[in-house]
């Protein structure tokens, strides 16, 4: 058995990364929370597009700074062994293998699923959406772990797919909206609806951080990059900035098909309603075939993150077994022991999702949080120290790139916990209890794996 995994993406499939995995269900999945969150509040929703947009575009650029240093197995990862020694690295690791990869992943799943019942006409919550989300899952695992190659090449044909929806609801729905007065009257009716939280803003932006979030899942690749020092930081500075262009001008146009009362009230169909206002019932549904496959992108570009997540510990001779899940399959290049374990915590969180959001009752009673939102929060709190010790260690770079840019980083990540605490109150307590398990069972496998 191999240890090493081989380079075989390039620049363009790198940015495809960055762009197909952020781009994808949240924009369509999370746009009509926003207009709930601020009450139909149009030039407040679009600021927080915009500040969600911005906060993963620092991160993203002082990450960035750091690729173009280190190269290892799992970029993150590795930064964090860079800065802040192995066992925060190992902390990072099993935080991103065991609840942030497969927890977002099987929402992905899920969503994917939802957006096929739409289509289809069918409950999203019943058997069937549970069903093709197994499907998905399971699917989008096989094509990972059998042929990485070719996981590359669907992630870069679902980019272009899935860019044709948004730009074209972006441009069509913009002109639509302006020669009929619907965008004008959107723009100008402020709060059309009452709003459940003291601070609309911090909600909609928290809500945006899941329609932002995948960019840092792009370094996992990063020892199956070409040239990662250079092409890693032109993926993610030129992939973050696209996506928040593209969504912001998306969610305008939205605004200009319809008017917010009916995305508001149509629900899940909301987005379909949209699309078929400015393209027909026929172009409506066709697009909407292509937010599907947007979703699925999506779901592959999460998938690649989850199928590595073992072996980023076991190449550090850390974690469960690390003989075993660092091993690479001499036919397909891949850690396939770390990609079936990945599948295996996915399906468990798809479980925990169904029971704690999804059923009338929770299966899961206090211990019922957002699993899409609030491990997304999490990590951007473990980026803080990461950010610091860059500053202290980094002495040959730049006042910008050194102090000025991380700087800003670390104040976004505190907005954004501020922002879930006020999103989410007593939820995150309880999130917070789970998560201190988890990462005391990882604690485990640390001091009694740790080599001498």
């Amino acid at each position: 058995m191999d240890y090493e995994l081989q380079k075989k993406y390039g620049l363009f499939t790198a940015i495809a990364m960055v762009i197909g995995i952020v781009i994808g269900s949240g924009v369509f999945f999370k746009a009509e929370k926003i207009l709930l969150a601020t009450g139909g509040d149009l030039p407040l929703g679009i600021l927080a597009w915009v500040i969600g947009g911005m906060i993963m575009i620092v991160c993203a650029y002082v990450f960035a700074t750091m690729a173009t240093r280190y190269e290892k197995v799992n970029g993150v990862v590795d930064y964090a062994e860079a800065t802040m020694g192995r066992g925060y690295a190992y902390i990072l690791g099993w935080f991103m293998t065991t609840i942030y990869y497969p927890a977002i992943t099987s929402v992905l799943a899920w969503v994917s699923a939802r957006y096929t019942c739409v289509l289809l006409g069918w409950d999203i919550v019943g058997a069937e959406a549970m069903a093709i989300a197994g499907f998905y899952l399971v699917g989008s695992y096989a094509l990972n772990a059998l042929s990485p190659k070719l996981a590359g090449k669907f992630q870069v044909s679902t980019t272009i797919i899935k860019l044709i929806p948004l730009i074209l609801m972006a441009i069509l729905g913009t002109i639509t909206g302006l020669s009929n007065g619907v965008l004008v009257k959107n723009f100008t009716s402020g709060v059309i609806a009452d709003v459940s939280t003291a601070n609309p803003l911090f909600t909609a932006v928290v809500a945006t951080a899941f329609a932002y979030e995948g960019w840092i899942i792009a370094t996992s690749i990063n020892a199956e990059l070409k040239d990662a020092k250079k092409n890693l930081p032109r993926a993610l500075t030129f992939g973050t900035m696209f996506v928040a262009l593209i969504y912001i001008l998306y969610y305008t146009g939205l605004a200009g098909a319809v008017e917010n009362s009916v995305i508001m009230e149509g629900g899940e169909t909301g987005a379909k309603i949209a699309f078929s206002t400015v393209f027909s019932n026929l172009g409506g549904s066709v697009l909407f075939v292509f937010v599907v496959i947007s979703c699925l992108g999506t779901l592959n570009g999460l998938m690649l993150g989850c199928t590595r997540g073992f072996y980023s510990l076991a190449a550090r001779d850390l974690g469960p077994q690390p003989h075993i899940y660092k091993n690479i399959d001499a036919n397909t290049n891949m850690p396939t022991n770390s990609a079936i374990m990945g599948l295996l915590f996915t399906a468990g969180w798809l479980l925990y999702f169904f029971g704690a959001n999804l059923v009338p009752e929770s299966w899961f009673g206090p211990f019922s949080f957002d699993s899409s939102e609030l491990p997304i929060v999490t990590l951007y709190v473990m980026y803080i120290p990461i950010f610091i010790m860059m500053m202290v260690k980094e002495q040959s770079l730049g006042g910008f790139k050194r102090f000025i840019m991380p700087t800003l980083a670390i104040f976004a990540c505190i907005f954004m916990v501020i922002a879930a605490v006020y999103a989410h109150r007593w939820a995150v307590l309880y999130y917070l209890i789970l998560f201190i398990v988890v990462m005391a069972v990882g604690g485990i496998f640390y001091f009694t794996k740790k080599p001498h």
